[in-house]
């Protein structure tokens, strides 16, 4: 994959995007930039791009990303309450690593989603793309949960997520946001690295 079939593909997403996909772009990467910042923002902007992908996905026969957008709209409501409601003796929530319940349920979240997901759609709709799909829903599951409890664990499960998203959305015709699951990527590196050091400096204080 050369840097100008990368310029191409591009080219070709913005002249088949649709002001929906565009919109929903647009607050999706708003919401990355808040959540590396630690920004209350990241939620707000996050459920309106999750909104409007329930409906993209929905139209693209992606049904467990419809799903997991659902799903984030439901766990944003959750962040936004859990970020608002630091402890008593805490002024913010601080960024921390996960212990090992946190890493046992992350790990039984994955195992339980993905071949339930995995099943359901392979056997209950008419998706073409049922393992691929799952995955990166099962993934972001993970990542959404350990984001609502600023975890710095989140970004790895995003990383994942983004990696494998890229091909995905380009497969099915959604250029456009295949390079936003692109630049999702190195934002989220970005983010690990924020909140690696966020979380040293909290367990120094």
């Amino acid at each position: 994959m050369d840097f100008q079939f990368l310029l191409d593909g591009f080219a070709e997403g913005l002249r088949n995007m649709t002001w929906l996909e565009a919109v929903a772009v647009f607050f999706g990467i708003a919401s990355v930039f808040h959540s590396m910042r630690e920004h209350i923002w990241v939620y707000p902007t996050g459920i309106v791009s999750t909104l409007i992908y329930v409906w993209i996905c929905f139209e693209y026969k992606l049904y467990a990303d419809m799903g997991i957008n659902a799903y984030y709209f439901s766990m944003s409501i959750y962040g936004w309450y859990v970020w608002t409601h630091p402890k008593e003796n805490q002024v913010v929530l601080p960024v921390t690593w996960s212990n090992g319940k946190g890493w046992l349920i992350s790990a039984g979240l994955f195992a339980i989603s993905y071949p339930v997901l995995a099943f359901v759609l392979s056997n209950f709709t008419d998706s073409d793309v049922p393992y691929w799909d799952s995955f990166t829903t099962a993934s972001a599951f993970v990542g959404m949960w350990l984001m609502a409890k600023k975890k710095v664990e989140n970004w790895i499960f995003w990383i994942i997520t983004d990696l494998v998203s890229v091909p995905l959305y380009f497969y099915k015709g959604l250029i456009l946001t295949s390079f936003q699951f692109l630049f999702f990527t190195v934002l989220a590196f970005m983010g690990l690295v924020a909140w690696i050091k966020s979380a040293k400096n909290y367990a120094q204080t």
